[in-house]
């Protein structure tokens, strides 16, 4: 066996390998000798340990064999120094065999009592050497032995699959909460991390109405449900789910959280990519005979004799038909930026001159820089770029309909960039199909600008968000990007 554990001292429960006293009023279930008077029990005799009984039951086993032995030694005609010698070879020997057959009880139960403990102290590489098959305790010590093998496996069975739980809580999509009876937070995972804008660290312990969860966790358990919430990191209409575990014997409540918004614009955008691409290919059908009919009036001018009102009558079909070519081909390439937008090449890029350097690009208005904190992202400056003077222009537009101005500033929280753009407009009729496709209240407008600029935003990890300013005239333009990206 591996080197010998000290046995755990084990205290017996009342009642456990003894049969129990009936229960009588006056203790008439016991032996009259064995009540006191005042009714309380004598105190118990001190008894004699396991070991020792061992021991005295093979002094007792030899003791007839002895007795007689010495009779009949000093009994006999033999010499003094012969019976003290053979007295003292006897008593050796008795008493040898006593501490044998004490040492040959007690050593396997001690074996088996510290393979028991360190099963008992989660040690499961300890097992008894080469144990005999053909006895009682040779059995016991090898079931214990498989009794270890199979606990050993058990674990490391749990312990991995305990891992991939964590890991694939991890890698999912889905944020997950995990709160305990007094609604605090026991456990995130990363995209509960993400839509908080915190790390774990700053999270476990929270209770749920500080971390604004409250409103998700208060809902019945009757099956999932939509809410529209906006949080630290990630604003939009997200699928709620709850339930209820148990864990040291505790009552704990789950809370599941998938974000629908992202899903349904990503559905959103495939489909309208395949409509630009349809369009495209209409349009293109549509400008190769406007294009021939062109050549063709051309060529008419060439021809002779003609009417006199015939130069003019062309030449004004010429300029419809190269207006219509020219317009058809200006709708084409805008509309095809938003199906071919390239994946963003992150770049460490500075707030303050990028913020900075687009409000200078508005040149109809002077636009107001709100300072704040110098902060470094990684993103793709140029989709930036076109993010943000999207913005800006849609901001200059509104704020010219009613003579008032336009103000761009920034901010940081936790691990999340904020870029505002406010403007003095008449604010937003219609808030619900800004971010659809080809939805435009301008004149020449195009409908794609506030589509491809979440495009970008959402290519970068981050949030755009337009809304009314409350309490005063005008529009106010969020974007929200995470700092650590890269």
């Amino acid at each position: 066996m591996a080197p010998e554990r000290r046995a755990a001292r084990v205290r017996r429960p009342e009642g456990v390998g003894s049969r129990p006293a009936a229960a009588h009023p006056s203790g008439a279930g016991d032996p009259p000798s064995a009540v006191m008077p005042t009714g309380r029990r004598p105190p118990a005799r001190p008894r004699l340990n396991y070991e020792r009984r061992i021991a005295l039951l093979g002094f007792l086993t030899g003791l007839p064999g002895a007795a007689v032995a010495l009779v009949l030694l000093w009994t006999g005609d033999y010499t003094p120094k012969v019976q003290w010698t053979f007295t003292l070879l006897l008593v050796f020997a008795w008493w040898a065999f006593v501490f044998s057959l004490r040492e040959r009880v007690i050593r396997p139960l001690q074996t088996l009592s510290n393979l028991l403990a360190a099963l008992l102290e989660g040690d499961y590489s300890i097992r008894s050497r080469r144990p005999a098959t053909d006895d009682a305790l040779g059995l016991a010590l090898r079931e214990v032995n498989a009794l270890g093998r199979t606990l050993r496996e058990q674990r490391l069975g749990a312990l991995e699959a305990t891992a991939l739980l964590r890991k694939v809580m991890e890698e999912i999509d889905v944020a997950v909460f995990a709160f305990d009876d007094q609604r605090r937070l026991r456990l995130v995972n990363r995209a509960g991390e993400r839509i908080l804008a915190r790390p774990s660290e700053r999270l476990i312990g929270h209770a749920a109405a500080d971390l604004g969860l409250d409103p998700c966790l208060d809902g019945a358990d009757d099956g999932p449900r939509l809410v529209d919430i906006a949080f630290p990191g990630r604003a939009g209409r997200w699928e709620v789910r709850t339930g209820e575990f148990r864990q040291g014997g505790l009552p704990h409540r789950l809370l599941v959280l998938s974000d629908l918004s992202r899903t349904l614009r990503e559905e959103e955008r495939q489909a309208w990519q395949r409509l630009v691409r349809v369009l495209g290919h209409e349009i293109n059908n549509s400008l190769a005979p406007i294009k021939s009919i062109a050549a063709s009036l051309q060529g008419l001018l060439a021809r002779e004799p003609r009417p006199d009102d015939l130069d003019d009558d062309l030449r004004r079909g010429l300029g419809v038909i190269a207006a219509r070519s020219e317009a058809l081909s200006r709708f084409m390439t805008a509309h095809a930026r938003l199906a071919r937008l390239p994946p963003p090449k992150p770049e460490p890029l500075e707030v303050a001159p990028w913020i900075r350097g687009v409000a200078a690009l508005e040149t109809r208005l002077s636009v107001q820089v709100e300072a704040g904190p110098d902060a470094t992202i990684h993103a793709d400056g140029d989709q930036l770029d076109q993010l943000l003077i999207n913005l800006v222009r849609n901001a200059a537009d509104a704020a010219l309909e009613t003579g008032g101005g336009v103000r761009i500033g920034w901010t940081l929280r936790a691990r999340t960039l904020e870029v505002y753009v406010d403007d003095d407009g008449p604010g937003l009729p219609d808030t619900a199909n800004l971010f659809v496709p080809f939805f435009t209240t301008k004149p020449q407008g195009t409908g794609i600008g506030l589509v491809l600029s979440r495009q970008i935003a959402e290519a970068h990890g981050g949030t755009l968000t337009l809304e009314n300013r409350k309490g005063r005239r005008g529009c106010r333009a969020r974007l929200r990007l995470p700092v650590g990206m890269g």
